[in-house]
């Protein structure tokens, strides 16, 4: 038997609010499947699991919200049945209180839409019971839920917790992009303009090739030790338009073409500022990347989001005076900055990454 637990979607996250369960028991289940919609301080996310099974029982309810760790369902692996699987003993949530009140679905449902703790509602229903009547007169009375603040909140706990625990180390270099500039006006020149690409594609692709070579700064330090990520996910760093920052992972970079990469950010983007994320897509960036070239500034340097061990950061792209073969031009360039854990890698080794990305940027056709 398998216990599903909440899981951590971040290091700003310790606990969640179940919105919606999407299976229901007896259900079977395939890995990959969405099974919940969890409400973190940031968005509704998608929670996945990666196990195939059946699913026997649920153990937490929407509007419950509970501690990252905590059981939220057991499940049966291929082959089990109700009567021979072993029961695991931690199988009952934490967060589930005792004589708590009676709560109709309908009203569970809807205080978890309003962000109302429906277990401190008096019921006008039978028995006492909490009805979807008391939680709109609630909700009618309580001041609205400032998801804004929340969010800031969560942002300055994990930023926090990474400079008091990662040692970072700071490098920056310039470097010339005018053959990927030249690259990418002959290659979008026929192309509708829904196809084209756009240049942080091509630098999200160096990144992840670089990361090839450089594995020590693709992975997350827990436990006292470095452990490498499974695959190359770089976390995009995207502006919600209400305010706040989100960094979802972008999979498998280094593996896709550039045109298919294009869409899935595309995608990516669209789907953070609209709060329907996946959980894996939150779980799973290797490395960030902030682009604020689009913003106007020149350099960022970022802060690393635990447990990840770097973080890449490009300005914007502009015309710079540049020597060429000794001779003066105008040179489209971008400052790279990298930030990375000192307990992971060093600046010489930082410095051969930064110059990776550099070698790459000059030869476009092979990214």
């Amino acid at each position: 038997m398998i216990e599903f637990k909440l899981p951590s979607l971040g290091a700003d996250m310790d606990e969640g609010t179940l919105l919606e369960w999407r299976i229901a028991p007896g259900d079977a289940l395939r890995r990959g499947q969405v099974v919940a919609v969890v409400d973190t301080a940031k968005a509704a996310v998608d929670v996945e699991c990666w196990q195939d099974g059946n699913v026997l029982d649920l153990l937490i309810q929407p509007g419950d919200k509970v501690p990252v760790g905590t059981p939220i369902a057991l499940l049966l692996e291929p082959g089990e049945s109700a009567e021979t699987a072993p029961v695991p003993t931690a199988a009952v949530p934490a967060a589930v209180p005792t004589g708590r009140p009676r709560i109709s679905p309908a009203a569970r449902k809807r205080a978890a839409e309003l962000g109302i703790d429906a277990s401190v509602l008096s019921g006008t229903g039978p028995q006492g019971a909490v009805t979807l009547e008391d939680v709109e007169a609630a909700a009618r009375q309580a001041a609205p839920v400032d998801r804004q603040a929340a969010m800031r909140q969560a942002i300055g706990a994990a930023m926090s917790r990474s400079k008091r625990e990662i040692p970072h180390y700071y490098l920056g270099e310039t470097i010339p992009l005018g053959a990927v500039m030249a690259w990418l006006a002959t290659h979008n020149a026929e192309l509708a303009p829904e196809r084209r690409l756009l240049p942080g594609v091509l630098l999200l692709k160096a990144i992840a090739l670089a990361l090839r070579d450089y594995p020590q700064l693709n992975g997350f330090w827990q436990g006292g030790a470095f452990h490498p990520a499974p695959g190359i996910h770089l976390g995009v760093a995207v502006a919600l338009r209400q305010g706040g920052l989100i960094a979802p992972a972008l999979h498998d970079v280094a593996d896709k073409p550039l045109a298919q990469l294009m869409d899935e950010l595309g995608d990516l983007v669209q789907r953070a500022r609209s709060h329907s994320l996946r959980s894996s897509e939150l779980a799973d960036a290797s490395l960030t990347v902030t682009q604020l070239g689009d913003q106007g500034v020149d350099s960022v340097f970022g802060v690393i989001y635990p447990p990840q061990v770097a973080l890449v950061g490009v300005g914007r792209i502009a015309e710079r005076p540049w020597v060429e073969a000794g001779r003066l031009c105008a040179m489209p360039t971008a400052h790279f900055s990298l930030a990375a854990d000192h307990r992971a890698s060093d600046g010489h080794y930082g410095a051969r990454f930064l110059a990776e990305i550099r070698r790459l940027l000059q030869a476009p056709d092979s990214l």
